[in-house]
């Protein structure tokens, strides 16, 4: 299994990140051997991957990742970069390689403060690999200090750097920086690629891979979620009754609460499996004494902690909000369709019922301006409108139709 099968339904970027690896081993080899560059690379020192939510930006950038710090010895023998198992490979795509830095938005911005160190380590030989690797996975996120700091580094960067930058589409990226890197869009899965993954890769049944797949409209990541917790699968259904339920104003506000409530004790779920260990490792490292004493002057390290904590809750809970306004929205759409007789494939045949009842009983219209209403909650939660405020909005909306 190479780095590459990771990528679900994306065989032409597949193909463009394995020629690049393959020039980039080159690159590698001729430089120890004090040898002439070739001439016609397509390797190069900046990447940008977009796409749709679910296609894989993520995983894409971090499989070249590994494919460029493959170790292979089938490599000497003229096997491709990316087998999957040497250690380079594995430490890559698990994230602990020590030359592969992962950036994330703990909140809703990444900060310039969570930039400074990977930025000053971009300039810096490889410790051990065969590049210095920077991995990006929200660019769109960049505030406009952080963005400035990525674009002096991308501008003139190590030799031997790599920086990977993922984002939902190239607009979402500073033209400074886009214009430095080379770009791959990668599309969204078909449904049958998703559900074949499922089927071979975690050994789901044929029909309710293709159910989960057509459910996610191909965001790989959820329909995987979706067939392997039962908990996800709960929560999905009881957004798609929520339609339903919105026939008086007090039904309103109690639906908004439970979608905003169920965001919540998701965030917290993350929080107790991630910041006890967080808190005890940052201890541990400063080197607490018997008790839990820090040493003096260790307390603004540990407030950093936990305001990096309190952040994450708060994305956590948005990003947990937005999981359920997909699934309404596509509820929708399946309502919309039926209406105006479309012919395409209804996602969520398990509510067939429910989709039949409000087709019935209102009109495409109606059901425009609740999709609207829908990316109007999604808009608000990105502009940091307290939560429950936004989704009470949404659900009033939905039952004025």
């Amino acid at each position: 299994m190479t780095v590459w099968d990771d990528l679900v339904g994306q065989e032409k970027v597949s193909a463009v990140l394995d020629a690049a690896a393959r020039d980039a081993d080159a690159l590698v080899t001729a430089a120890a051997a004090d040898e002439p560059l070739p001439e016609a690379s397509r390797m190069t020192h900046a990447w940008l991957f977009t796409g749709p939510p679910g296609a894989g930006r993520n995983q894409a950038a971090r499989a070249f990742a590994a494919a460029l710090q493959c170790v292979s010895p089938d490599r000497a023998l003229g096997g491709a970069p990316g087998c999957g198992f040497c250690d380079g490979c594995h430490t890559a795509l698990l994230g602990t390689h020590a030359d592969v830095t992962s950036v994330a938005a703990v909140g809703a911005e990444i900060l310039v403060k969570d930039m400074r160190d990977t930025v000053r380590k971009s300039f810096t030989a490889p410790a051990n690999g065969r590049w210095q690797i920077i991995l990006v996975e929200d660019a769109e996120r960049l505030n406009e200090k952080s963005a400035n700091a990525v674009l002096k580094a991308v501008e003139e960067p190590a030799p031997r750097t790599v920086w990977l930058l993922c984002a939902p589409s190239v607009e979402d990226v500073l033209p400074t920086i886009r214009s430095r890197c080379r770009h791959l869009n990668l599309r969204t899965p078909s449904v049958d690629a998703v559900a074949d993954m499922l089927t071979r890769r975690e050994g789901i049944e044929p029909e309710v891979a293709v159910a989960v797949a057509r459910a996610t409209q191909g965001h790989v990541d959820r329909a995987r979620r979706l067939a392997t917790d039962p908990a996800a699968r709960e929560r999905r259904a009881a957004v798609l009754k929520l339609p339903l339920r919105l026939d008086e104003v007090g039904a309103c506000l109690k639906a908004a609460q439970e979608l905003v409530d169920a965001a919540a004790e998701d965030a917290k779920q993350l929080a107790e499996e991630m910041d006890g260990k967080e808190s005890e490792e940052l201890k541990a490292a400063l080197g607490a004494v018997q008790g839990g004493r820090l040493p003096r002057g260790t307390a603004g390290v540990m407030k950093d902690l936990e305001d990096m904590q309190k952040r994450r809750r708060t994305r956590t809970q948005r990003d947990s909000l937005d999981v359920a306004l997909g699934d309404l929205t596509a509820f929708y759409r399946d309502v919309l369709a039926l209406q105006l007789g479309s012919r395409v494939a209804i996602a969520n045949e398990d509510a067939q019922e429910a989709l039949d009842r409000l087709a019935r009983g209102s009109t495409p219209e109606s059901t425009l301006r609740r999709i609207e209403a829908i990316a109007a909650c999604r808009e608000a939660l990105d502009r940091n409108v307290a939560p429950l405020l936004a989704v009470e909005a949404m659900t009033m909306a939905l039952r004025a139709g």
